[in-house]
């Protein structure tokens, strides 16, 4: 199950949209929601997700997402995300979030996301 999590956000800084929606396409179910702090709503069906991971490598060119550690517990996964890249003032920068995720066969089906780990820090 962590595969089609891990190639999820090996998508997120793929630039060419064909090649993203590919990447996305092989890890989520049609019907994919998506919901992080960013969303205004949630993200419903492949297209959407794409276009919305795409404005992630618009906006951050160069960065990167990585999983980082997974673990799994009554059929619902919690992924600890790095996303990592060159900041505004050029120094290397590292930001993590965490995903909630629920999967259909091997595929994932449900992600709610959160900036941070909830740790305090």
């Amino acid at each position: 199950m962590s595969d089609s999590i891990s190639t999820f956000f090996d998508a997120w800084q793929l630039e060419d949209t064909d090649s993203r929606l590919k990447k996305i396409t092989s890890a989520v179910t049609a019907n994919i929601r998506y919901d992080d702090p960013r969303t205004p709503q949630t993200l419903n069906g492949i297209d959407a997700l794409s276009e919305y991971v795409g404005m992630f490598s618009a906006n951050a060119p160069g960065w990167s997402a990585k999983v980082i550690a997974t673990d799994t517990t009554a059929g619902m996964t919690r992924a600890t995300v790095a996303f990592g890249g060159t900041g505004p003032d050029g120094n290397e920068m590292v930001q993590h979030g965490q995903y909630f995720v629920e999967t259909d066969g091997d595929l994932i089906s449900r992600m709610v996301g959160f900036v941070g780990t909830g740790a305090q820090e």
